[in-house]
């Protein structure tokens, strides 16, 4: 009797110890829900807009507000920088999570000094913007075709009033636009991009695959995922659960990882080794679900989104060689610009036909697609020691880029 009895309670010891973990997770993930949904609000302050300033001003570019009214009613605040020599090229920049736009300054610079204007946004409920919930790319994704919109009607708007009569476009719209992201800001960059085409290439560091998993690693409390995808999985259930009951929003649905493979465009996927807030395995997620034309490369000893801090020189060498890539006419696939935005031709212009311009008629739209771009190749090369070979094929609309290199290998 003494032995069964005493049979029953380590049974009932054991049961207590293995169920106990798993629903205090499920409890934590309840209550941590709406601070997940109502992130840290870091202020613009002026003491932050001087060290934007003395930033820009390293490259002599004008800073300019830029306020954009989303969809759902929610303002968001930013600023539109151009630089003193613009190469007609726009990038979206887009800060983490409980940052502002003072966030991705760094990234500014070096974009400006090469010529490409940048539009730095609050994220919503994050700096100046309004809002109070972050959707992680849910309603970010619509936030960024607003501001995209806006992009193109600011040239529009801003010369209505000057008399034009020369030839050409007078008010001359981006002529690409790119996105480049860190952390909640590269999932958001990636999840827009599935869904504008307007953006062209996304260069992303440090992005979450989707928010379950990311669930996992804070269950984990950033040390033991596979402990947050077993023993205190019920964390990450709870948490996306009452998430998309407070918002009405599918949060487990956010997934950067699903929409690089629901439309094919280029990204540059960039992973910190020692990075364990989001670590490199998102990053490889992304990459195995990538359609299009994709780059990886792993910066050794780097922390979160810590890349351009501990390889700067090489951080600006490859995202600068990889947007110059699609900037330079070796993209196959143009940017369609609105009607609004094109030259409207006078009526001799419409009686000449394009064969009498010395134009084939198909390459002269009428929704303002440019021209077909020749093909570019390029051979291998050896800089900082490091030989890269690479070749660029526009097959079926897509440019096709084969990387090879030791920077660029898998985790």
């Amino acid at each position: 009797m003494l032995r069964t009895a005493m049979r029953r309670r380590i049974i009932r010891v054991m049961l207590i110890l293995l169920l106990l973990p798993p629903v205090l997770a499920a409890v934590a993930g309840w209550l941590v829900a709406p601070a997940y949904l109502h992130p840290i609000r870091r202020e613009l302050t002026p003491d932050l807009i001087r060290e934007a300033d003395a930033s820009f001003a390293v490259t002599h570019a004008d800073r300019e507000p830029f306020d954009v009214r989303a969809p759902d009613g929610v303002l968001l605040r930013g600023w539109k920088v151009t630089p003193p020599n613009p190469n007609g090229s726009w990038v979206l920049l887009f800060h983490g999570v409980a940052d502002n736009r003072v966030g991705v300054t760094g990234q500014a610079e070096f974009l400006l000094g090469s010529g490409y204007g940048v539009v730095m946004m609050d994220a919503r409920a994050h700096g100046a913007s309004e809002g109070s919930t972050a959707t992680y790319g849910w309603l970010e994704r619509q936030d960024t075709r607003a501001v995209i919109d806006r992009l193109f009607q600011d040239p529009r708007q801003g010369c209505l009033a000057i008399p034009h009569h020369g030839t050409g476009n007078a008010c001359p719209p981006p002529r690409h636009i790119f996105a480049l992201g860190e952390s909640m800001g590269a999932g958001i960059a990636l999840e827009t991009a599935a869904t504008d085409p307007r953006i062209e290439a996304v260069v992303a560091e440090a992005s979450f695959a989707n928010l379950r998993e990311a669930a996992y690693d804070y269950a984990g409390l950033r040390k033991y995922p596979r402990l947050g995808k077993t023993l205190l999985s019920p964390f990450a259930w709870t948490l996306l659960y009452r998430g998309a009951r407070l918002t009405a929003i599918p949060l487990a649905e956010v997934s950067p990882a699903k929409a690089v493979g629901s439309r094919a465009f280029p990204v540059l996927l960039i992973c910190d080794e020692k990075d364990v807030a989001l670590p490199c395995r998102h990053t490889q997620m992304i990459y195995d679900a990538a359609r299009g034309p994709k780059q990886l490369w792993v910066v050794p000893n780097a922390y979160h989104t810590a890349a351009l801090g501990f390889y700067p020189e090489e951080f600006k060498r490859r995202v600068l060689e990889f947007f110059e890539t699609y900037r330079s006419g070796c993209s196959p696939r143009p940017l369609t610009v609105p009607a609004a935005f094109l030259e409207r031709p006078s009526e001799q212009e419409k009686e000449i036909t394009p064969e009498a311009r010395g134009a084939p008629p198909e390459r002269r739209g009428s929704l303002g697609i440019a021209p077909g771009r020749p093909r570019c190749t390029s051979g291998g090369r050896k800089k900082n020691g490091l030989e890269e070979t690479s070749e660029k094929e526009p097959v079926a609309g897509l440019l096709l880029i084969r990387t090879s290199g030791r920077r660029f290998r898998p985790f």
